[in-house]
């Protein structure tokens, strides 16, 4: 089902923006400033500047007309100068935050009639359940598609929370695509290294989580030939990718990656790094996939490296600042960070800036035995596990750092970590889920503690997790129809054996 956009409310003919000009000199060239009339603000602003970051302007200047030789552009038909205000910040790389409706309608405004792209996807990165529903609403009445699919999509994964007030706001049209869509499932990987296939390995098992029944049931199985063990694991544009891991206590390096697609349950080979590495931190952005730091032959490494997705090449990228494995690492606001360690007392958070090929220090945390074990993103927020008090690796202290203000505050008390639960923690919504052998944990999350919400069943396999959310075919779909006729392919004695619901 595709959403209905033609049938909500839109804008009409006589509000697209019209232009007033006064004419400049013949053989003045279609440079340097312009000023830009927005009801009574007026704004000097760069032409390259506003041809770079808005497609209107871009064909108002390379259309030859009289108009795209003007000193002055009036821009009429209800947008505001606040919108217009936002859209200029981000053209310059800001990511001005947008706390009022008002404000946010002024920018979704901006962003449709003049085409602003980078505005739309700041508007898509600031989605959070306090915004979500006037976003959703309102790119579907400006025809902004990227926007209105990533607010769909982020209402469906917290419906949970936001069912009640979703239905007495949205268009009834909004309403039915957004509950034809299926929420993102929490997924787990147990430890597994490459075997024979006729061996049966259960501990290729990759499960999801029944949130209605609160059991893991069987998704898909790991290749044969692919490793978990230290190996970087990470989604990208709803694709599941296990990259390197190693063999054996010799921990021999599996040089190549896989590559899961849930909507038609197969697994496709790729490419493994340039630079043969394990236990390195996997991060997807934007179509690329940054494997950084690791190790290779027992040694750390700095080496870091990009695989474009669409080309299907890796590439080096700038090394990280210094040699680092094992990192806790998030993507918040499409932005990377990674943590690195000073022991005993000093985490340093640093960004990797892809359009730049940079890293720039972010911040740093001092606190006794502060090691960042895990790190996770939400909102704009990067919550931060470390060890517990005395160094207990049983009990976890947290703390929260805000890339928009730049401030750290920790929050009070501690989290129960048996058994390293409290590391596979994945955000969705203003939900966190964390998973070990004994029980899955679902948590509101705010900046004033993470509050424990409900227990389900813990995923039935021993050793070490990985954890991620995955966006699965919608039930009674062809592509869920498929997996299913696959699934049934497995053997019920080995699902009683392990405790894997709707393994059949």
């Amino acid at each position: 089902m595709e959403p209905l956009l033609a049938s909500c409310p839109g804008p009409e003919a006589d509000t697209v923006p019209q232009f007033g000009a006064s004419e400049l000199g013949e053989g003045e060239e279609l440079a340097g400033p312009l000023r830009v009339r927005v009801g009574d603000s007026v704004f000097t602003v760069d032409r390259t500047m506003l041809a770079g970051s808005c497609a209107y302007f871009r064909g108002l200047f390379r259309s030859g007309m009289r108009d795209s030789r003007t000193n002055e552009v009036y821009l009429q038909g209800g947008l505001q100068p606040g919108g217009f205000l936002v859209a200029l910040a981000v053209a310059r790389g800001e990511r001005p935050p947008l706390p009022d409706a008002d404000r946010l309608m002024e920018a979704v405004e901006c962003a449709a009639f003049l085409q602003v792209e980078a505005l739309e996807s700041h508007l898509a990165d600031i989605l959070d359940t306090d915004n979500c529903l006037l976003l959703c609403q309102a790119s579907a009445t400006f025809g902004l598609h990227k926007l209105f699919t990533s607010a769909a999509t982020f209402i469906r994964d917290s419906y949970r929370d936001l069912k009640w007030v979703a239905e007495e706001s949205l268009h009834p049209d909004i309403l039915s695509y957004i509950e034809s869509l299926t929420p993102a499932s929490f997924i787990a990987l147990g430890t597994h290294t490459p075997s024979m296939k006729i061996l049966q390995d259960t501990y290729r098992t990759v499960c999801h989580l029944d949130e209605e029944q609160g059991v893991w049931r069987f998704l898909t199985d790991l290749p044969v030939d692919s490793s978990t063990s230290m190996a970087g694991v990470a989604v990208l544009d709803g694709r599941l990718y296990v990259i390197g891991g190693v063999v054996g206590v010799s921990k021999v390096a599996v040089d190549r990656g896989f590559c899961y697609d849930p909507l038609t349950n197969t697994w496709t080979d790729i490419p493994g790094p340039t630079q043969s590495r394990y236990d390195f931190n996997l991060l997807g952005l934007d179509g690329k996939l940054y494997a950084l730091g690791g190790e290779h032959g027992r040694k750390i490494m700095s080496s870091a490296e990009a695989f474009d997705v669409a080309a299907g090449t890796w590439s080096f990228i700038k090394h990280a600042p210094r040699p680092v494995a094992g990192a806790a690492g998030a993507v918040c606001r499409r932005r990377i960070f990674l943590c690195f360690w000073k022991p005993p007392d000093i985490t340093d958070i640093y960004e990797y800036v892809p359009a730049e090929d940079e890293w720039t220090l972010i911040t740093t945390m001092v606190r006794h035995q502060s090691y960042g074990h895990c790190m996770v993103a939400h909102r704009d927020n990067l919550y931060v596990m470390r060890n517990g008090p005395g160094d207990d690796f049983l009990r976890c202290l947290m703390d929260c750092y805000n890339i928009t203000t730049g401030q750290w505050s920790t929050l009070p008390g501690h989290y129960i970590n048996s058994k390293g639960a409290l590391f596979s923690a994945v955000v969705r919504g203003d939900a966190a889920f964390t998973v070990n052998r004994a029980v899955t944990i679902e948590f509101a999350v705010a900046t004033t503690g993470w509050r424990h919400r409900r227990e389900m069943t813990g995923f039935p396999k021993s050793g070490s997790l990985w954890t991620c959310l995955l966006r699965l075919a919608r039930e009674g779909s062809q592509e869920e129809a498929e997996r299913k006729e696959n699934v049934e392919e497995h053997d019920g004695d080995e699902v009683k054996e392990n405790g894997l619901e709707g393994h059949v």
